[in-house]
């Protein structure tokens, strides 16, 4: 979810219910830490450089129960610091503690907020070496398979 699909959505949002992947709740006390403009600058597999620019919000849940962020607030909170930092329109990220500090993506299932998982993947698949994938034919779907027709 990019910067702008939240603060859209925020103004539509009565109430903020964040969930993790497993379908715990955030505690509905938490509070917005930190909110950073992340670039990263890299070099992949391939030799490639490329820069990513992100929205970081890190979340914290505390004793404070009776804490409640409202989108009116959080709003409020993002709108000031588009301004002071000039963050981009980009994806964001979130970090929430966890073992350690986990990091999210962001969605919405039209109803709450959900955190998504993360994962890596190689940005230079034809330049690393991997062989490529052959797609998966469904037999049945193919009816026979006569020898030179490419099904097996």
């Amino acid at each position: 979810m990019k910067l702008s699909q939240l603060l859209e959505l925020l103004h539509t949002t009565q109430d903020i219910q964040i969930y993790l992947p497993n379908g715990a709740m955030v505690p509905q006390h938490f509070h917005v830490t930190e909110v950073g403009h992340v670039t990263k600058s890299f070099i992949d597999c391939g030799g490639t450089v490329r820069k990513e620019d992100s929205i970081s919000l890190q979340l914290w849940s505390a004793t404070d129960y009776d804490h409640r962020l409202d989108p009116k607030k959080l709003t409020s909170i993002l709108t000031a610091t588009m301004s002071k930092l000039q963050l981009p329109d980009a994806d964001i990220f979130v970090e929430f503690q966890g073992n350690t500090i986990e990091k999210y993506g962001l969605d919405h299932d039209g109803n709450r907020f959900l955190l998504t998982k993360t994962l890596t993947e190689c940005l230079a698949l034809d330049q690393c070496g991997l062989p490529s994938l052959k797609p998966k034919v469904i037999m049945k779907a193919i009816g026979s398979c006569a020898p030179g027709s490419g099904c097996c």
